[in-house]
């Protein structure tokens, strides 16, 4: 395989590691420079983000490379990209989108790579209705997404669409936006993250463009908006937003969100905010079941010409069920395999392969992960769940740091009442009988559980 290829597979399997923004804002423009002798050197764009490499994401990366070359022993960063110089070799290498997509595997190396975005609207062309496979957890995000075509900005505005990590949302709302760019020529319309609005606002705020910032967004017929969760907490941010919802919306413009939870589940939302996502449409993508999980696999399979058994197949979608992203993550390894090897693997090597993605969840997680991703996800500080706090923002999520360190970690209730300030084993057990309980008749609290449980095996801390 060339450095190129190389350094594609182990992006495919970072982007599994780490939270989408975080990816997005520090592998872009990085490369591998040279591989000799079990020596690795990747080039990055800037100082900033070599120091962060260096430091934050160092072992995920040297972890992602071992798996696809075994002999590799050291990783060194060297500033020597940029953007500009990618786009020439882009245009040196001149190869043709299926060729492109056949030598890199996978959508998501392909998604890294920039496959070519709409540059007015950054839709990305290959995320359509059609390629989208529709099931039981995600028929009905799917049909309200298609009703939304029919009739824009008036069936459902706003179309809010929740669930976990890498279950399709980004798809499916490109999708909309794709075949609004089909079928209506005259609306104007486009796609970002809420880290990109809040990045752009920032800014205008800086240059004191501030009502030219508004102004361009009350333009737009549809605006479609990723991962609106990450509003919370920003006043100012969700105070603008707030306006150029409310302006919108009085127009029968479309308004088009995603979000890893509910509405009500995110916190340090404004209520006002809050109130206009819930007037709408709200729909929930869960997680794809074993034969959804097989098509999944067959389908990306064949859209890359590659021929695989139902060993294979059904291994893979048995013991990969968190996602779709993490099924794509799974399937490149194999590709990895293949190229290397020239050869399909069998039972025994498939179990070697994907051993590191399919190990014991308890050997992938500890008592500090579990408080923190607690912590970071109802936006308190991991000390509150240690000290003696009885106000309710804190004993709620304390009772569900209990839980999880009983049922991920198989922890002993003395243990797990030591470990948070030191109570006794009396109130874990309370604790967890009491999620426990809860969690049969709250369907809110069960989805943040869940949601809390991807963070622990997808991101890095």
């Amino acid at each position: 395989m060339t450095n190129h290829e190389v350094w594609q597979i182990a992006l495919g399997e970072i982007e599994l590691s780490i939270s989408k923004a975080n990816f997005i804002t520090w592998f872009k423009n990085t490369n591998i420079l040279s591989n000799k002798d079990g020596k690795i050197t990747i080039g990055v764009p800037n100082g900033f983000t070599k120091e962060w490499l260096e430091n934050k994401y160092n072992k995920i990366i040297f972890k992602a490379l071992r798996n696809v070359i075994d002999s590799v022993r050291e990783i060194t960063y060297i500033i020597s990209y940029s953007a500009e110089q990618d786009n020439k070799n882009k245009q040196k290498i001149k190869l043709p989108i299926k060729k492109r997509e056949k030598i890199l595997g996978l959508d998501v190396a392909l998604d890294f790579q920039g496959a070519k975005k709409d540059e007015k609207t950054n839709l990305n062309p290959k995320y359509t209705f059609d390629s989208f496979i529709v099931a039981s957890f995600n028929e009905l995000a799917f049909a309200a997404s298609q009703s939304v075509i029919k009739d824009i900005g008036k069936t459902y505005n706003p179309l809010f669409i929740y669930g976990g990590v890498g279950i399709g949302k980004t798809h499916l709302i490109q999708a909309i936006g794709n075949e609004v760019v089909k079928n209506y020529k005259d609306k104007a319309i486009t796609y970002l993250s809420s880290e990109k609005f809040s990045a752009d606002l920032i800014s205008s705020i800086s240059n004191r463009t501030i009502e030219k910032f508004k102004e361009e967004y009350r333009k737009f017929d549809v605006l479609i908006i990723d991962d609106i969760q990450f509003l919370a907490g920003k006043e100012k941010t969700q105070e603008i937003f707030f306006h150029i919802f409310n302006s919108l919306y009085e127009k029968n413009k479309q308004i088009i969100l995603t979000s890893d939870r509910a509405p009500k589940a995110i916190p340090t939302l404004e209520e006002r905010l809050r109130s206009r996502f819930e007037g709408g449409m709200i729909a929930d993508i869960g997680r794809p079941d074993f034969e959804t999980r097989l098509v999944i696999l067959k389908k990306k399979a064949q859209n890359l010409n590659l021929e695989l058994n139902e060993e294979t197949f059904n291994y893979i979608a048995a013991n990969i069920q968190k996602n779709i992203r993490e099924l794509e993550g799974a399937l490149n390894r194999v590709i990895a395999y293949i190229k290397l090897n020239n050869e399909i693997p069998n039972k025994k090597q498939l179990v070697k392969i994907l051993k590191t993605i399919i190990s014991d969840p308890q050997r992938r997680t500890n008592y500090k992960k579990i408080a923190e991703v607690v912590a970071s996800f109802y936006d308190i500080n991991v000390n509150d769940l240690i000290n003696r706090s009885r106000k309710k923002e804190i004993v709620k999520p304390r009772q569900v740091a209990m839980y999880l360190m009983r049922e991920e970690l198989k922890s002993s209730y003395p243990m797990i009442g030591s470990k948070l300030g030191n109570r006794d084993h009396t109130t874990a057990i309370y604790a967890c009988e009491k999620i426990e309980r809860e969690i049969e008749d709250n369907e809110n609290l069960e989805q943040d559980i869940n949601l809390i449980k991807e963070r622990l095996y997808s991101e890095a801390i």
